[in-house]
């Protein structure tokens, strides 16, 4: 139910209007001045504001004028007798959605509220959604309590709000399009559109139809004019996925637009302005690229302004515990599990932490969703893991790998420190957690440290 705020310096007419628009299903509050109002705005939420326009020590353009400088989309609609016409419409120009003038029908005013109401609900839900939006892509739902993702973190709040161009390389499956669009939600154009096309995903032709736009008839197939993602990012962020599939013509055609902010479309004459942040990604390392000769030496200095590098998940080990959790949160929700899960047996986060993760944050998301199907248990175990994830964990343990003449204890003895010592970082050397990881006593453990003279002081 919307609220509505009435200001007239007449003891009785907020009550008669209030009385009308509560019959109309509308909660109401009242106010006999400016300031009054202004304290009511202070503690209440208003939905719409109808104000008389002449009022002692403050009148309805000066109210007007305090409204829409504490919330601009906020709809005020003035009541004014017919002398005042021309204050009136002063009030529109500084924003006021509408006038009514005195005396008038009931009807009339139950309309204009119901109009100025029905664009506040668009409005707030407007907002909504940007703050939905903008809360998925802020830092703290990029998970990562990693040194490497800390270092990431401290890139994109120095970059987001300026406007350098900025270059993401990383693995597939690493986050770099969440990268992005965090760097743009925390920006200025975050009002703005954030628009992403893939590289690699057309051919060339289909491409730079897509970039740019085409005219009409520019080919076969080409009935009507039509927009490219350069023009409907204009305002805000074009976001290039694997800039380093771009063909040598396309390379060219994009450094134009990176330096002159211009082109035109395919078919076209006319050049097309455009004020866009462009954010590029690429799995390759476009260095070694424009080294070989596949990538212009020019486009990639454009490019690289601000250079982000991803780790792989391999690289940050101390951020699967946290994903997994993060994981389990959001699949739970979108399953409607009836079974909590608390998260994962010891076995699963070792074979976790012996995995190579080949495809990522994307990978270990993946497993995640599957076993959370598969499994039987308030924990992921191992025979809920899926199949195809198990035969690959296990298939890097190569036994090939270990030389033909090595000597058993030699090798059990190196195993054994390796276990250790991974136990170990994963407790943050609590001795305790770590025995219960490996499932030995404590004065067993200290026992073995001793033996491999392992370093056990706190890390910081």
């Amino acid at each position: 139910m919307e609220t509505i705020m009435i200001v007239d310096d007449e003891k009785n007419y907020p009550l008669i209007l209030s009385a009308i628009l509560e019959e109309e299903g509308f909660e109401s509050l009242t106010a006999n001045s400016g300031r009054e109002a202004l304290d009511i705005l202070k503690q209440s939420d208003v939905d719409l504001v109808l104000t008389d326009m002449k009022m002692p020590s403050m009148d309805g353009i000066e109210l007007l004028e305090h409204i829409k400088t504490a919330d601009p989309e906020l709809p005020v609609i003035m009541m004014t007798a017919h002398g005042s016409v021309d204050k009136a419409v002063e009030a529109m120009q500084k924003g006021a959605y509408s006038y009514v003038l005195k005396p008038f029908e009931n009807e009339r005013l139950v309309l204009y509220v119901n109009k100025a109401i029905a664009m506040y609900r668009v409005v707030k839900e407007n907002r909504r959604l940007r703050d939905a939006v903008e809360s998925q892509y802020s830092f703290g739902n990029i998970i990562g309590k990693s040194k490497a993702m800390q270092d990431v973190f401290e890139i994109i709040r120095k970059v987001a709000p300026a406007n350098a161009t900025v270059l993401i390389e990383g693995e597939s499956g690493t986050g770099k399009e969440l990268v992005a669009k965090s760097i743009h939600f925390n920006g200025p154009r975050r009002d703005k559109p954030f628009v992403a096309v893939n590289c690699s995903a057309l051919a060339e032709s289909l491409l730079e139809s897509e970039l740019f736009g085409h005219e009409k008839g520019a080919f076969t197939g080409a009935i009507a004019m039509k927009k490219g993602r350069f023009e409907l990012a204009n305002g805000g962020t074009l976001f290039l996925d694997e800039i380093g599939e771009l063909s040598p013509n396309l390379q060219i055609k994009l450094l134009r637009v990176l330096q002159e902010k211009v082109f035109e479309r395919v078919g076209g004459v006319k050049p097309v302005a455009v004020d866009i942040r462009i954010i590029a990604a690429t799995n390759k390392t476009l260095k070694d690229e424009m080294q070989e000769g596949r990538f212009r030496e020019d486009l990639f200095y454009r490019l690289n302004v601000v250079h982000i590098v991803l780790p792989p998940l391999k690289q940050r080990l101390a951020d699967i515990r946290p994903l997994v959790d993060h994981f389990l949160k959001k699949y739970a929700g979108e399953n409607n599990s009836a079974k909590p899960l608390t998260g994962i047996n010891q076995e699963v986060e070792r074979l976790f932490h012996d995995y190579n993760w080949p495809g990522n944050v994307r990978e270990l998301e993946n497993v995640i969703e599957r076993a959370m199907v598969l499994c039987q248990d308030n924990q992921i175990t191992v025979e809920g893991l899926p199949k195809e994830f198990k035969n690959s964990v296990y298939n890097t343990l190569h036994i090939e790998g270990i030389p033909a003449d090595a000597k058993l204890d030699e090798t059990l003895a190196m195993i054994e420190k390796k276990m250790l010592q991974r136990a170990l970082k994963l407790t943050d050397n609590v001795q305790s957690k770590a025995a219960e990881l490996l499932g030995v006593g404590k004065s067993g453990l200290n026992w073995k440290i001793k033996k491999f003279k392992l370093d056990t002081s706190p890390k910081h």
